[in-house]
């Protein structure tokens, strides 16, 4: 592939941009055995993807035919390209991963599954649509768990019926806990197969209590990653990733 779709493909602009950022020098390759990356001016060359690594404008990246994204969500953001009322979670993201190109209408990746503002913790992001289905599909019953914390005293009866199954107000049918386990006197931790909106929340109101925090805390068989601060993200590792699709 050529050097500047190489750019194209990250989200480093259109194919005139990247191309100027290759003629200005601003795009050095890591090739072998170098310590440091080799300036490339010239954006026809033809660059082989798998493996590549690459300097852009001084920062280190990565070629990723899609981009598969880990970001511990904070309190106060909103998982949308265009928030109401809070700043949104891709604001906390380089410009290249809100700009990579899509064929869909909208550009850049997505959040799989999106979280309250309020409500912190794990979001997994991608690029790759047929993921995001499998990942979101109720027809897989991909686990998720939510560490709650609730306003009143938990009890074995609340717990209990939560795994049993409660009514919500817009739906014909119970909608049940796949797991349910208290931690504390306020706290306990809630595992769904599917994701209505504001579930966690209603479910909690159907049997009396209340939402005082929520954190999702693990999609499938994969934990958030105890040094991923608030408000960071970092790469998906191939295991993590493997973890992910072997679950969906």
């Amino acid at each position: 592939m050529q050097l500047q779709d190489i750019l194209y493909s990250q989200g480093f602009g259109t194919r005139r941009v990247c191309a100027g950022l290759v003629q200005q020098g601003h795009v050095a390759l890591y090739e072998a055995e170098s310590v440091e990356p080799v300036v490339h001016t010239d954006a026809s060359e033809d660059v082989e993807e798998d493996g590549l690594r690459m300097r852009v404008q001084g920062v280190d990246w990565p070629y990723q035919e899609k981009a598969y994204i880990l970001l511990n969500k904070p309190a106060g953001t909103e998982c949308s390209q265009k928030p109401s009322a809070y700043p949104s979670i891709y604001t906390l993201l380089p410009s290249p991963l809100r700009q990579r190109p899509s064929k869909s209408n909208v550009q850049g990746i997505q959040a799989v599954g999106r979280l309250d503002q309020d409500t912190t913790g794990m979001l997994v992001l991608t690029d790759d649509g047929p993921f995001i289905h499998r990942l979101n599909s109720p027809k897989r019953h991909v686990p998720k768990v939510y560490d709650v914390t609730a306003k009143h005293e938990v009890t074995d009866d609340q717990i209990k019926r939560l795994l049993a199954g409660v009514l919500l107000n817009d739906e014909n049918e119970n909608v049940r806990a796949a797991a349910c386990e208290q931690t504390g006197l306020h706290t306990f931790k809630l595992t769904l197969t599917e994701g209505k909106y504001h579930q966690v929340k209603r479910m909690v109101a159907a049997v009396g209590n209340r939402v005082e925090g929520l954190h999702r805390s693990r999609i499938g068989t994969l934990g958030l990653p105890g040094d991923l601060e608030p408000g960071k993200w970092r790469w998906l590792t191939i295991g993590e990733l493997s973890q992910l699709t072997a679950t969906s």
